[in-house]
């Protein structure tokens, strides 16, 4: 049975929850880089306009792993990370759906939430398209990056 879009969204999440957050040991962390992967279409196009050094598209399922594997290892003093909050909307297109939900932990002691949106199409059981929109500022704020984003950023002036 193909998954719905809601389903695939889902999924998309849970996986990503799965990846970043701690405990998770090398052979499994390969299985859920396969299965992140293969949500997605061989030829895809994944936005994140938000980025704050700039939007990179994500063209095909083969970037999309790399995209996925290059995040390493959690975060050092990474606790906890969960996708929660989790609501799909339809839309009157049967392909896309918007999914709204925050990723929330703890670091070193402290608690985090951080909110995301994900506007996705999904044809055939697979993601083609999806626009990402997630607070970048709040994660590195998390993470104690504000640093080396600044810096970063003034690079780019």
């Amino acid at each position: 049975m193909e998954r719905t879009p809601e389903d695939v969204v889902r999924a998309l999440v849970r996986g990503v929850s799965r990846l970043r957050g701690p405990g998770l040991d090398p052979d499994e962390r390969e299985r859920v880089l396969d299965e992140l992967a293969g949500l997605y279409a061989e030829q895809t196009d994944v936005r994140h306009p938000f980025a704050p050094l700039g939007d990179q598209p994500l063209r095909s399922r083969a970037e999309l792993r790399a995209h996925f594997a290059a995040r390493g290892e959690p975060p050092a003093g990474l606790e906890r990370w969960e996708a929660v909050d989790v609501v799909v909307h339809r839309t009157a297109d049967p392909e896309v759906v918007v999914q709204e939900f925050r990723y929330a932990g703890r670091v070193h002691g402290q608690e985090f939430a951080v909110p995301l949106i994900f506007v996705t199409r999904v044809r055939d059981g697979l993601i083609v398209e999806s626009r990402d929109y997630a607070d970048h500022v709040g994660l590195a704020r998390a993470f104690g990056h504000l640093p080396e984003l600044a810096s970063a950023l003034a690079a780019q002036s």
